[in-house]
């Protein structure tokens, strides 16, 4: 098949690692694959198994952008595109256009629980199927009534299971004795990541334990980069500036994974939870809050454990429960590793999303 990958993202995130994964694997499994990216996108050099030919950069700074459409429908027909796949929500009216100038079929993936705007209603009449990345996000696109429940296509985002079981094992073999424990939270400094909940749990911990290190990863998205500087202010505040380790964005999440002894996601709203899955196949034991995606993910006291979102309390005590209990880590890693292969594989994502690419030219 022919498919063209279509993202204007200028960050990379949960959502455009799972394209670049997405896309060399297709490419990995002798499909033709296209992408049509931002100017000087990050996501560019994550598509390592496209060839440079493939690739198109133009401008996309708004929905509707005339000349990058006209310019990307050439793009589409000079490469007898089948598919046009688009991942974000300000990019769908511009594939359904490009779409609807020539014979590809749109396929669209829905990342979050936002609702679609107005204008979507009006340009996305040639969508075959949409994509949700957990139950959550399909529950949330029915509800807003805008596709035919037949369209909505739930498939979990997948991950390279082998790669983070490797890294995992190379950890072990270093000698951790003397070594502080270490708590981790991945993903971008924003409040509904939980940031704030994650580090007053932190400091009850820190007032009893004087052994263990609490590590932040992401980075600031906002404009200004109040987020970070919210953040910085509040380690002070409870002056845990020596316990508390800001890394900023991590390029090889592997590796942050394979030196904690507990992943922690304090997320308010979740639509899936990619680092809680990826924490779950490196084998470091999880506690995450009860929201939408992690609930899907995560099954209480089996392959993790579950908190009340904003129970500063309950995450505390959960992180204290399984530092002094390495017996118990060990289960749910065990567990969660076992799960995270069979439901999670990025074979299983790619093989489930190429069969929507065929019903689509059916």
């Amino acid at each position: 098949m022919r498919i063209l990958q279509l993202c204007s993202a200028r960050e990379i995130g949960g959502g455009e690692r799972h394209l670049a994964d997405l896309a060399n694997s297709l490419s990995r499994r002798e499909h033709d694959v296209y992408a049509a990216l931002a100017l000087s996108s990050p996501l560019r050099a994550g598509l390592s198994h496209l060839p440079g030919q493939n690739i198109v950069e133009l401008p996309m700074r708004n929905s509707l952008n005339i000349a990058s459409a006209a310019r990307l429908a050439r793009f589409v027909r000079a490469n007898q595109i089948e598919i046009v796949h688009a991942h974000i929500a300000r990019d769908y009216p511009l594939a359904a256009l490009v779409a609807g100038r020539g014979k590809a079929r749109l396929v669209l993936t829905r990342h979050v629980l936002f609702p679609l705007r107005r204008i979507h209603k009006l340009t996305l009449r040639r969508v075959a199927f949409v994509i949700a990345v957990s139950q959550a996000v399909a529950d949330s696109l029915r509800a807003q009534r805008i596709f035919r429940d037949d369209q909505i296509v739930v498939i979990h985002n997948g991950i390279d299971v082998e790669h983070l079981k490797r890294r995992r094992e190379v950890a072990s073999n270093r000698s951790n004795s003397g070594k502080p424990l270490r708590v981790g939270m991945i993903g971008h400094l924003a409040p509904i990541k939980g940031q704030e909940d994650f580090i007053r749990a932190a400091a009850i911990v820190c007032a009893q334990r004087s052994d263990v290190k609490f590590i932040i990863a992401g980075e600031d998205k906002s404009r200004s980069g109040e987020h970070r500087r919210d953040i910085e202010s509040l380690i002070r505040e409870l002056r845990l500036e020596q316990r508390i380790e800001l890394t900023g964005w991590v390029d090889e999440v592997a590796d942050l994974l394979s030196t904690l002894d507990v992943f922690v996601s304090p997320s308010r709203s979740e639509p899936f939870g990619l680092s809680i899955v990826e924490a779950m196949a490196a084998g470091v034991p999880v506690i995450a809050t009860r929201s939408e995606g992690a609930s899907e993910i995560v099954d209480a006291d089996e392959t993790g454990l579950l908190v009340p979102i904003g129970d500063v309390e309950a995450l505390a005590n959960a992180i204290k429960q399984l530092l002094a209990d390495p017996d118990e880590r060990d289960r749910l890693s065990a567990n969660a590793a076992r799960v995270a292969g069979e439901r999670f594989a990025l074979e299983r994502m790619v093989e489930a999303t190429e069969d929507v690419y065929r019903r689509t030219l059916e």
